[in-house]
């Protein structure tokens, strides 16, 4: 089963550290990272979510258990992280990258070690695990932003960003399709699924290039806490979650991959965007992509002998 496990890693692995050599090595012009990170969060990413909803399966996927062991540990790591604020002895800024560092996830990572464990009815599972948490994560990362950042966003602001997040508008899409039971339209099912199928590697090379080692040293203490709030509290609440709602097997698989994932590569350009802690979170996103090859297994492993 370890051996599974890691297999299932291992094409993630490969193609960040891949991504991270090809960047440092400047085989390519540095003006390529920037745009491929575009195309595959704008175009590739909705396009597989968007592909894998409208046709998945989900006759068997107990969805509204996923979603509560999903919301629910989500919600209650992110209310434990503002309660333990005072005792961090951090600023607003650095709060909101310790809250995306605790609460959201690398797509491209999640869906290609679903795909290695179960194949196409990971990916199936995988995209509806997406289109739950990242709604969820947004909003509860915006409103940190809000709440906590050096600039501070409007309602208007929060609602805008949430509405025209192309991730949350391509599951609304998949999930409106499926709920209607209505097929992709010859052709585009076909151009979808390509564009989708190109999403993981090039977004995992994206990943790779984007990761510096040298980002860890920057807010040792806030880092680890983020850290913590990830690859312990946001699993095991998921996992506690998954056995009161007696979700098992596949489904509780998926729950808990999503739940030990590193967080997203883009929480750097929002801290920057919308006035957090920008160095913080690049030293969380590289700690955390380090931990993650520790985490994601042990988690796995924990769902197989427990959630089966």
């Amino acid at each position: 089963m370890i051996g599974s496990i890691l297999s299932a890693l291992a094409p993630a692995a490969g193609l960040i550290g891949l991504g991270y050599l090809l960047r440092r090595a400047r085989f390519l012009p540095e003006e390529f990272w920037p745009g491929a990170e575009r195309l595959a969060y704008f175009i590739l990413l909705p396009a597989l979510l968007i592909y894998s909803l409208a046709t998945a399966d989900l006759s068997n996927v107990p969805v509204a258990r996923l979603t509560a062991a999903l919301v629910l540990s989500m919600v209650a790591v992110a209310a434990l992280l503002v309660a333990l604020r005072p005792m961090l002895a951090i600023d607003g800024p650095a709060f909101t990258s310790v809250i995306q560092g605790g609460i959201r996830f690398n797509n491209y990572v999640g869906l290609t070690v679903a795909a290695g464990l179960l194949g196409a009815p990971g990916v199936a599972l995988a995209a509806v695990a997406n289109a739950i948490i990242v709604p969820t994560g947004n909003v509860l990362c915006i409103l940190a932003f809000a709440r906590y950042a050096q600039a501070r966003t409007s309602a208007a602001q929060v609602a805008r960003s949430i509405a025209t997040n192309p991730l949350i508008v391509a599951s609304a899409i998949g999930v409106a399709l499926q709920a209607a039971g209505l097929s992709l339209p010859p052709g585009v099912d076909a151009v979808l699924r390509s564009l989708g199928q190109a999403s993981l590697p090039i977004g995992l090379l994206c990943v790779g290039a984007a990761f510096n080692i040298l980002a860890i040293r920057q807010g040792a203490k806030a880092a680890a806490v983020a850290a913590a709030a990830k690859f312990v509290a946001l699993p095991l609440a998921a996992f506690v979650i998954c056995l009161a709602l007696d979700v098992r097997g596949s489904t509780a698989l998926i729950a808990m991959l999503f739940q030990s994932l590193p967080t997203a590569s883009s929480a750097y350009i929002l801290a920057r965007v919308l006035g957090g802690d920008a160095p913080l979170m690049a030293g969380i996103i590289a700690l955390e992509t380090v931990l993650a090859g520790l985490a994601i297994p042990i988690a796995l492993l924990a769902a197989l002998r427990w959630l089966a």
